[in-house]
């Protein structure tokens, strides 16, 4: 809005698109040809820009692409206003891609839908290098602010009154290595800001959970009981090859630790099946050691080859079929997962933070421990923490709710 430009829906036949995009699989790369041709079927004289991991790691080949018009790498893409004031149509697109070896600055960033629930990037890049990611190549190396200036942009924020911030990066538990500061330095900062009534972790490595960091929000008033901790495989010849730094050992002792101080904790856990390598009893492994674990959902991915990484040149190729049939093993373990979790919560009453989305006259929200709840729309309770009865789990897998004093 300060550089003169407005946000609009996809679908208006917008002057300018900017397309983020990912390069965690094949996939996300692909469907950059095919939003390019969207976007320019709703204005063929819309100027496209290519932003995001694929721009910074394939610039040349998006430039290729018809219909886009400029490609900006990773240390660019904060620039992108002004780099806008350029819209002339060319006839090969204009690439501004640093090496990411030069991309060292961090500027943080956040998101939000509507006022409920904001998402704020606090750290970027990484420092591993496992063998089956492009994201090293493609976002640099672990950079964010200090903790007193993270504090400042999260105070600044949320000044509209969000009541819920989900903290986010791309190694969120690597926050201020470039510093000589912590992930714990900062929760413990982020407490005493009184605006903001609930944090959300999203993701933290199992190496960087610390032992000090699950006490603290166990004890926290702030920080709700929900982690999403990466696993990718069980068995530890593939974590050796997948170059993770831990065991499973290692990952079942923070799990054991997370439920001996917050029984009520929701726990997501990262999968991937088909890396080189993977047997059947490999792949049995992991089954078996999610299923005796108390975790609360899965997310599952299977393995893609990446360009520029170093899995590729592994043996053991596990073909696609097999790699479909291993998702769904796991997606079904999931699911069955998910409603034991849920199950246990049901009768419960639990304080739900509800959306402004209004879904064929459902609206929904969370509990503290990530439990997703359903209710008749109601705008009064639009941006609200209210608490709730939690009555039973539909046919889709949603807890219901309802107000008793509504009743």
């Amino acid at each position: 809005m300060e550089a003169g430009f407005k946000k609009v829906n996809f679908t208006e036949g917008a002057d300018v698109y900017v397309i983020n995009t990912c390069s965690v699989t094949d996939h996300a790369d692909r469907k950059c040809k095919k939003v390019v041709k969207e976007a320019l079927k709703k204005n063929e004289k819309a100027f496209v820009v290519i932003v995001g991991c694929y721009a910074q790691l394939k610039p040349q080949e998006i430039s290729e692409i018809p219909g886009v018009d400029m490609v900006l790498g990773a240390a660019e893409k904060f620039n992108l206003p002004k780099h806008l004031q350029d819209l002339v149509k060319r006839e090969k697109a204009i690439v501004y891609n640093a090496p990411i070896k030069e991309v060292n600055t961090f500027v943080p960033g956040f998101s939000m839908g509507d006022r409920t629930r904001m998402f704020m990037k606090l750290q970027d890049g990484c420092d591993y290098f496992c063998t089956f990611c492009t994201i090293p190549l493609a976002r640099g190396k672990s950079r964010s602010l200090t903790v007193s200036e993270t504090i400042e942009k999260v105070v600044k924020a949320t000044e509209n009154g969000v009541k819920e911030v989900i903290l986010t990066g791309v190694n969120l538990g690597d926050f201020g290595v470039n510093h000589g500061e912590t992930f714990y330095d900062l929760i413990i900062a982020l407490e005493e800001v009184e605006q903001v009534e609930r944090y959300r972790i999203s993701s933290i490595e199992p190496n960087l959970l610390t032992d000090e960091i699950i006490s603290f929000v166990a004890q926290s008033s702030k920080f709700v009981p929900h982690f999403h901790i990466p696993l990718q495989s069980a068995d530890d010849e593939l974590l050796g090859k997948m170059r993770r730094k831990y065991q499973s050992q290692l990952y079942r002792e923070r799990v054991r630790r997370i439920k001996a101080l917050m029984p009520n904790c929701c726990i997501g856990v990262d999968v991937i099946v088909g890396f080189p390598g993977e047997t059947n009893d490999k792949f049995l492994n992991t089954f078996n050691f999610l299923n005796e674990l108390d975790v609360s959902y899965l997310h599952v991915f299977p393995y893609s080859e990446r360009k520029n990484t170093t899995a590729v040149k592994l043996p053991g190729r596990v073909q696609q079929n097999i790699r479909k049939e291993r998702c769904t093993q796991l997606i079904s373990l999931s699911e069955k997962k998910k409603r034991f979790f849920y199950e246990q919560f049901v009768g419960e009453r639990h304080l739900v933070l509800f959306e402004e989305e209004n879904r064929n006259g459902f609206m929904y929200g969370f509990t503290p421990n990530y439990i997703k709840v359903k209710m008749e729309y109601d705008p009064i309770l639009v941006d609200e923490l209210t608490e709730v009865k939690l009555t039973t789990i539909d046919e889709e897998g949603m807890m219901r709710g309802m107000i008793e004093e509504y009743a």
